[in-house]
């Protein structure tokens, strides 16, 4: 395999490369997924998909020294393919791979101090998992809204994490993302946003609502297309 490494050394270095690898395999499993299906043909030897830090993908056999430059993706892919449901085995490539991506990080970030990896794994962990993405469970939720001046919030305002978070947080222009939301008042209790507590948006009024006022849990949300509060709900009811 052609190796495309970028040496990082920093911690942002390291969240750079892992953000192209990432964004590299999300094309694979969305926007060109009928040609990586195509690519995974069982007939051929063990395959690996490979995401790379210039935001590429590739399927190819896994590197042949021993130990490899880098940790190397899950092995063989290609056989599962047609044993399982297409939506299914999508789903556990995309989970190899969340696994096989924190694995590069890590090995890069080795040398890392303490305060170092957490905020390594920070950064990471305010971006969706590929699962999730794959699987659509924060494709949609993640989104920004940027084609309306009044709006600047997220499209939907979930997360199954406990805090509001943005797939385009660490993207120039939406830094001070966080400023935003501390002045966001429930519209149950009016008290102010933190970020250590679950918030769920209203889909028709835009209010948000701690998860605890209106009774909805994290678990809960996931299951919900279009959230309503309360007061919607009741006005919809009256019509």
């Amino acid at each position: 395999m052609a190796t495309i490494s970028s040496n990082p050394r920093t911690v942002e270095e390291v969240f750079k490369d892992y953000s192209g690898r990432r964004s590299g395999i999300i094309q694979a499993l969305t926007t060109d997924v009928d040609e990586f299906y195509s690519l995974c043909d069982p007939e051929k030897d063990n395959l690996c998909l490979y995401g790379h830090p210039n935001d590429s993908w590739e399927v190819n056999l896994p590197a042949e020294e021993v130990p490899p430059e880098l940790p190397e993706p899950a092995l063989g892919i290609n056989f599962a393919r047609d044993g399982m449901n297409r939506k299914d085995w999508l789903s556990l490539v995309a989970v190899h791979s969340d696994s096989w991506l924190l694995s590069v990080a890590f090995y890069n970030g080795a040398r890392f101090n303490r305060n170092e990896r957490k905020r390594l794994f920070t950064m990471i962990n305010d971006l969706p998992t590929v699962f999730e993405v794959v699987t659509e469970r924060k494709h949609l939720k993640d989104k920004v809204i940027t084609d309306s001046g009044s709006k600047s919030r997220l499209s939907t305002k979930r997360s199954v994490e406990g805090q509001v978070k943005s797939s385009s947080r660490a993207d120039d222009g939406y830094e001070d993302e966080d400023d935003e939301h501390s002045e966001t008042l429930c519209g149950s209790c009016g008290g102010n946003y933190n970020a250590d507590e679950f918030w769920i948006g209203c889909d028709v009024c835009e209010r948000w609502f701690h998860g605890k006022c209106v009774k909805i849990t994290p678990a809960k949300a996931e299951n919900i297309k279009q959230y309503k509060c309360p007061s919607c709900s009741s006005k919809k009811g009256r019509q």
